[in-house]
């Protein structure tokens, strides 16, 4: 608590944020946008002129395969037309022998229907043989005149190299090619739109700016009308807590840049006696008088504070009838809203509408904190411990049945 405190009266001091201006490396970087325009321009260009295709890849590795075996392939087409044509055209053929046939059933046709039937698929094997004939005839003269030819077999040599290089490059396939060539494109028109980026984003920052600036300067002003009506009341609180004579003071300075909480720091300032210059509250307050400061503002702020406020040793370097003070301050706190006191006042602990007691047992390997609420009967017996007497001191225990009445 005290240390929270400590913080909280001195103010939190934030590393003030980036000047104007702290945006220009952005600036530094355009030589290397620039060389990475040159790099995307580059690749984008190699990628256009080559132009490649999965469809067109999958069509030279067919070409390749077929031009790398035009000899076998006329020679299969040789030896096939040889088989139905005969040598030099002799009879001997297939289409020979099947015309021969055909000619055999027809001396006899219309006698039986039977054989006109077998005849009609005779005839019709002939017919289909005669044009394979003429069909092979043609693709050996072609696959012989692409054999005859130069260059067709290198060129598409060139060309899937050329492909290979690319895809090594850029992912291993065609399809990984035109994706990169798409992911440059995207990249170029963010690199190409940067400076325009940049000076929206400038002229953006600037109206913030101005914006930030502006409630910068309401606030302050909105600190500087409400800090003398703080110090006055949390003084009037003070008075209640046996600090009659003490000056509460409200400090503003406008610091270095902006932060969450505005462009102020904000210092609680304390004279705890007359005659003696204010100081800040964490260097000038005792144990007793910060616990007690901490608790007049929680107090002047009550109406706008949380549901739940907890002290810890707010009870610290006070007694008598200023620890009596303090405790009637927790109650009055107390109304509308939870409050959870650590004490070890009886005076302040007998003002409690609940009470709890805090046990800690470090004789095994882990300690162990044990919180139990007392029953009615058992708080007396707390306060006679908190007193420092034994639990069959009757003195003391009578105090603390009227310290209970008394609240």
């Amino acid at each position: 608590m005290r240390a929270r405190a400590r913080r909280a009266a001195r103010g939190v001091r934030r590393r003030p944020p980036p000047r104007a201006g702290a945006e220009r490396p952005r600036r530094g970087a355009a030589g290397a946008r620039e060389r990475e325009l040159d790099l995307l321009e580059w690749e984008l260009g190699e990628i256009a002129q080559a132009a490649p295709s999965e469809a067109e890849e999958a069509a030279l590795l067919a070409d390749r395969e077929r031009l790398r075996h035009l000899e076998a392939l006329r020679a299969a087409a040789g030896a096939a037309l040889a088989a139905l044509e005969g040598e030099e055209h002799a009879a001997g053929g297939a289409v020979g022998t099947l015309a021969a046939a055909v000619s055999g059933l027809d001396s006899v046709a219309s006698v039986d229907a039977e054989l006109d039937g077998l005849g009609a698929r005779l005839r019709a094997l002939y017919v289909e043989a005669d044009d394979l004939m003429g069909e092979l005839r043609r693709y050996g003269e072609s696959v012989g005149a692409e054999a005859e030819g130069e260059g067709r077999l290198d060129a598409v040599e060139e060309r899937l190299a050329a492909l290979e290089r690319l895809k090594r490059k850029h992912g291993g396939t065609i399809a990984a090619v035109l994706a990169h060539a798409e992911a440059c494109r995207r990249r170029r028109a963010e690199l190409t739109g940067a400076d325009e980026a940049l000076a929206d984003a400038e002229v953006e920052l600037a109206a913030a700016r101005e914006e930030l600036a502006r409630r910068a300067g309401e606030l302050r002003a909105a600190r500087a009308e409400a800090a003398p009506r703080l110090a006055a009341a949390v003084r009037e609180r003070l008075a209640g807590l046996a600090m009659d004579h003490a000056a509460f003071e409200v400090a503003l300075r406008e610091r270095d840049g902006h932060g969450p909480a505005g462009a102020d720091e904000v210092e609680f300032r304390i004279a705890a006696n007359p005659g003696v210059p204010a100081g800040p509250l964490g260097d000038i307050a005792s144990g007793g008088e910060l616990s007690r400061v901490m608790l007049a503002l929680m107090s002047v702020a009550a109406e706008a504070g949380p549901p739940t406020l907890v002290f810890d040793e707010v009870d610290a370097g006070i007694g008598g009838q200023t620890a009596r003070a303090v405790g009637e301050a927790l109650r009055a706190l107390a109304a509308g809203r939870q409050v959870l006191c650590i004490t070890h006042l009886p005076q302040i602990a007998s003002l409690a509408d609940r009470h709890f007691t805090i046990v800690k047992d470090a004789s095994g390997a882990t300690a162990r904190t044990t919180v139990s609420q007392l029953a009615k009967g058992a708080v007396v017996g707390e306060l006679v411990r908190m007193l420092g007497a034994e639990s069959d001191d009757r003195a003391a225990r009578r105090h603390a049945r009227e310290l209970l009445r008394a609240a």
